[in-house]
């Protein structure tokens, strides 16, 4: 276990800000360790929603062939109605660019894809069931992080032991031990809503696409896999215990009402309350990203809420924005013998924190705005909604825009050339 006790850049977190991050460091040829505390990727419920951006990230990287013989399905239809009224009524296809559809992948498939292809760079390792648990601190800098080796067999965890890093990226969750660990606080912004997580068999032919609806203290949005349905039902937040006391035949019926066309005899066999999952629903930010030798990327950084299923999107746009900011002041730093008594300029990390601030708050914003006017109002149980919203309903250019927001962000990020050249594949 030599090679783990010093690195360039030690990322915590195996998703997709860390693995993006580890491989377009690595293929910059700056040597990146990524820590996963999972034996795998196998993890249900995460976002699966790859929007247009992240397609172009990943054509850009070379990835789009492999990612088409990946299971996935094309999502390229956004609807949402109220009453059998439509409020967004949006086709993907006539969005600009190449990539005019939502890629609905499995989130181990997109994690299983990227760490192949990082692993192509010699400087890429990634050691799964390896849990960060602290930080290495000295003269008021982090040089590394502490970690352990998790016996997947259920044992007792090994040593603890150090991995020595130039930076270390916190890019291990919402619930992130790094930057707990770091001393750094989110500011909670609040959120109306808690989710329930679902699946309904679907049949070959019939709806298609990501469709939403809206009913009186209850909303839905059912997501096509191809031959299932992907299920979101919103409830008030603090609710679920409420919700759960109910029977399982009326959250059947509340869910047929919404959204008819799942088939009442699909809907039927979600019977158990087992069969459903529940999401904390949270959201929050980092006021600053960084300290001194460290940086707070993805969840880590900052928590979005389910609206518009841009979670993923935003991670991976984190990412692609560090490697392009940092990659060459990293690899400078790799040539120094004495690298690991050194600090990376904080500048440059402050620098990953303003590329990255507008669309994060922007994007917040928004769904700041969608939860408080409109998923807020629903779930109260509040018969009208906001009057810009009424007249806008429907339109083509409202939705539209709704569509071409959540496809590409607020501000996409572009891959650039590795920072050396003739770095690549081993």
């Amino acid at each position: 276990m030599s090679h783990t006790e010093n690195t360039t850049v030690a990322i915590a977190g195996g998703g997709p800000a860390g693995i993006m991050l580890g491989l377009l460091l690595a293929r910059a040829g700056v040597d990146a360790t990524v820590l996963e505390k999972h034996a795998d990727f196998l993890r249900d419920f995460r976002g699966d929603t790859v929007h247009p951006s992240t397609l172009q990230v990943l054509d850009e990287l070379g990835l789009a062939e492999d990612l088409e013989r990946r299971p996935h399905r094309k999502v390229t239809t956004i609807t949402a109605a109220r009453g059998g009224r439509a409020i967004i009524d949006a086709d993907l296809d006539e969005l600009p660019g190449r990539y005019r559809h939502i890629a609905m992948m499995p989130q181990w498939d997109f994690l299983d894809m990227l760490a192949d292809h990082a692993r192509t760079y010699p400087g890429f390792r990634l050691l799964m069931n390896t849990e960060a648990t602290g930080l290495i601190e000295q003269d008021g800098a982090v040089r590394g992080l502490r970690y352990r080796r998790r016996d997947p067999e259920g044992g007792e965890p090994g040593p603890e032991l150090p991995l020595r890093a130039v930076l270390t990226v916190a890019a291990d969750g919402r619930d992130s031990r790094v930057r707990d660990a770091a001393g750094m606080v989110p500011a909670e912004l609040g959120a109306p809503m808690d989710v329930l997580w679902l699946r309904v068999r679907r049949a070959p032919a019939g709806e298609s696409g990501l469709n939403g609806s809206l009913g009186e203290g209850r909303m839905a949005v059912a997501i096509d896999r191809g031959d299932y349905w992907q299920v979101a039902y919103l409830i008030p937040k603090g609710g679920y215990d409420q919700v759960r006391a109910g029977a399982i035949r009326d959250f059947q019926d509340s869910l047929l009402e919404l959204l008819p066309f799942l088939g009442e005899d699909a809907v039927r066999e979600v019977d158990d309350w087992s069969q459903v999952a529940f999401l904390n629903v949270s959201s929050g930010r980092l006021r600053r990203w960084y300290r001194p030798g460290m940086l707070a990327i993805g969840d880590a950084a900052h928590t979005m809420t389910p609206v518009g299923g841009v979670g993923i999107n935003l991670a991976v746009q984190d990412a692609v924005a560090t490697a392009n900011l940092l990659a060459r002041p990293l690899l400078e730093a790799q040539s120094d013998p004495d690298r690991y008594a050194k600090t990376l300029n904080p500048e440059l990390l402050a620098q990953v924190q303003r590329r990255r601030w507008m669309p994060t708050v922007g994007t917040q914003a928004i769904q700041q705005l969608l939860q408080r006017q409109v998923i807020g109002r629903v779930l109260s149980g509040s018969e009208r909604l906001p009057l810009p919203l009424r007249l806008a309903a429907g339109t083509h250019a409202w939705s539209q825009l709704v569509a071409r927001v959540m496809a590409t962000g607020l501000r996409p990020e572009h891959v650039r050339p590795p920072a050396v050249a003739g770095s690549g594949p081993a």
